[in-house]
């Protein structure tokens, strides 16, 4: 037998034998597409956020579309957002006709630098759509005071945040439009989805038009179709598992503190014992009241380094050890460029964006993957440390 250790990727969704049971029942239901399981998972969400209304999509991306849609934000508008996000969250910004103004992030939080949205506030600016980097919020109260100074609507791309607080208030239990995903990475999977926290009915009703190519119905066979939707709807076979997997949330949400807990000890520790305290490594802000845990990231002291983050993810490979990257700067991209930004512009955020490295972290990781994780990852440190 082989004593090489098993491979821990840096993330993997847990679906227990009862969500796999429920998933079979739906199966021989015959009912699989969007019908009483999304209904019962919409309501159900809807009471976790307080009774706001909630529609769901199939993929988070949907949801972020969707929320400009019914923001009335089209051609010519602006939007504010963050450059180090998944690329969907500017891409919906351009799909809806509008314009994505990047605004360099907070070194420490890595997230939107409220501190810097004023001075990118235009006549033509319409919304702020802040992005919760592994599921840590901005400061809701400054947020929502820079949205009510300026009048702007604000789109949470809360899509790593299900399950984070705000001084104790759940993020989508108030605020404007909250997009999450529910997306196979996710600290609540429905394998893809996504689901959006509307204010009222009418955006309820509105959102899903747009869900489902602009429909509405009347009676037995009467249809009328008045705005241009698509095809974005989440089936019963997808609910149904999000509805179990609400039910594990809690246990999920405490074993996910629990491992980043670990990880300051242990990386700390690790960092001591290899005469490393002087090194320049950036860990995320240690926020164990807001924070839903849904990544572990590190900034990488590259300066420092005799190589480059490809080749520290590869070493780590090497051990069995996988990561991720979350994100390079949008604005780095080629369609970007091509469209006149400049990573330059946002320089923090170029700066993460290159070095900022993804450990695993998931439920169904054992208490001792934070031990060979940490001890590898500052083994590799160590050696390309420059003299």
């Amino acid at each position: 037998m082989s004593n090489t250790p098993a491979f821990i990727p840096f993330t993997r969704p847990s679906f227990n034998q009862e969500t796999i049971d429920a998933v079979a029942e739906v199966l021989r239901s015959g009912w699989v597409t969007s019908g009483p399981k999304l209904a019962e998972f919409e309501a159900t969400l809807s009471e976790y956020f307080g009774g706001r209304p909630v529609r769901c999509f199939a993929n988070g991306t949907a949801t972020m579309k969707i929320a400009l849609q019914v923001a009335g934000i089209g051609e010519g508008d602006e939007v504010i957002t963050t450059p180090i996000s998944w690329v969907a969250t500017s891409n919906v910004i351009f799909g809806v006709g509008a314009k994505p103004v990047f605004v360099d992030i907070d070194p420490v939080t890595r997230n939107l630098d409220l501190n810097k949205v004023a001075a990118a506030i235009t006549p033509k600016t319409r919304a702020i759509m802040p992005v919760y980097l592994a599921g840590l919020p901005v400061d809701m109260d400054q947020l929502y005071g820079l949205a009510k100074q300026y009048k702007l609507r604000v789109i949470e791309d809360a899509a790593q945040a299900f399950g984070s607080q705000w001084k104790d208030k759940k993020i989508g239990s108030f605020g404007d439009l909250v997009s999450f995903s529910f997306q196979a990475n996710k600290n609540l999977s429905t394998v893809e989805g996504g689901c959006l926290v509307l204010n009222n009915d009418a955006e309820a009703k509105l959102a899903e038009k747009f869900r489902l190519q602009g429909l509405t119905r009347q009676g037995m066979d009467g249809m009328d179709v008045d705005v241009l939707g698509g095809k974005d709807n989440l089936t019963d076979v997808n609910a149904v598992i999000g509805l179990h997997q609400l039910k594990q949330l809690p246990s999920y949400q405490a074993r996910r503190t629990a491992l980043a807990r670990q990880y300051f000890d242990v990386i700390r520790a690790e960092l001591k014992l290899a005469g490393l305290e002087n090194l320049k490594l950036e860990l995320p802000v240690e926020n164990f009241s807001d924070s839903n845990w849904h990544m572990f990231q590190v900034v990488l002291p590259l300066e420092q380094l005799d190589c480059d983050r490809a080749q520290i993810m590869t070493e780590l490979k090497d051990l069995g050890i996988g990561t991720g990257v979350h994100y390079p700067a949008i604005t780095g991209f080629t369609l970007y460029k091509e469209r006149g930004y400049k990573t330059s512009d946002t320089p923090i955020a170029e700066r993460i964006g290159r070095s900022i490295l993804t450990l695993p972290l998931f439920p169904g990781m054992a208490d001792e993957d934070i031990g060979r994780i940490s001890s590898g990852f500052v083994g590799i440190l160590k050696k390309h440390r420059k003299n």
